[in-house]
């Protein structure tokens, strides 16, 4: 457990900079357990800590972790070029914070999309290393073949790379739909694959990440939620 100062813990949460989390408390706008705080030295236990600001409930968390279930048409940057970053949809004092996607999916890609401020779970998770699995559904502009998941599944060759690539696992959902599961994270990866495969990728969404399925989080597109230690555990390889 640690303590700290309530301007501290407003500026950990991305509240804003000291000075104006220190505003915020002396104006009155800060609530801890039900109670107006207006000292900006008083010391809290940031354990479990529960606050208002604005009277908006907010719990101190050391990190945030944020599942996403990212909607087509924002970039998966902090600083977007043609399209809205997906920064966007979620709360301002995120960006404070330097909460940043973890790994990318495509501005017209959709699906699970993970978000931390947490630099050393965002290098676990698009670390090559970790062989983490990542399932795609594509629908395709011509029908799907066994042939089409044949030549997925022994891998295909794609520009600029020194060996063919191949999928973990593909199957068929429909006359014109695939589920593909890789482990690696290369650009435009299942487009390009489908692509050099004689097909055509029409939409593309990202619909699990390890053990973690976005049918699990029950998220409509451009929504939001935490991810508790239990979600978490699902991400970390067998």
């Amino acid at each position: 457990m640690s303590k700290l100062t309530l301007d501290r813990i407003l500026q950990s949460q991305g509240f804003g900079s000291r000075k104006w989390c220190r505003e915020l408390i002396t104006d009155g706008e800060v609530t801890v357990a039900g109670a107006k705080v207006t000292d900006y030295r008083q010391l809290f236990e940031t354990d479990g800590l529960e606050f208002t600001v604005y009277d908006e409930p907010w719990l101190y968390r050391e990190h945030i972790y944020i599942a996403l279930n990212k909607p087509s048409g924002y970039e998966c940057s902090r600083k977007p070029s043609h399209h809205p970053g997906v920064l966007t949809l979620l709360p301002e004092q995120f960006t404070w914070r330097d909460v940043q996607p973890v790994g990318r999916l495509d501005h017209d890609t959709t699906g699970l999309l993970l978000m931390s401020d947490d630099g050393a779970f965002i290098h676990a998770q698009t670390s090559p290393r970790r062989h983490i699995p990542k399932v795609y559904v594509a629908t395709t502009d011509t029908p799907v073949t066994g042939a089409l998941i044949e030549q997925l599944l022994s891998g295909v060759q794609l520009h600029d790379e020194p060996a063919p690539i191949a999928a973990s696992s593909c199957r068929q959902l429909g006359d014109r739909e695939i589920e593909i599961v890789l482990e690696q994270g290369k650009y435009h990866q299942v487009k390009r694959m489908l692509a050099a495969a004689g097909n055509h990728c029409a939409a593309l969404r990202r619909t699990a990440i390890g053990k973690l399925t976005l049918g699990m989080l029950d998220l409509d597109a451009g929504e939001w939620r935490y991810l508790e230690q239990a979600e978490l555990d699902l991400l970390v390889p067998e």
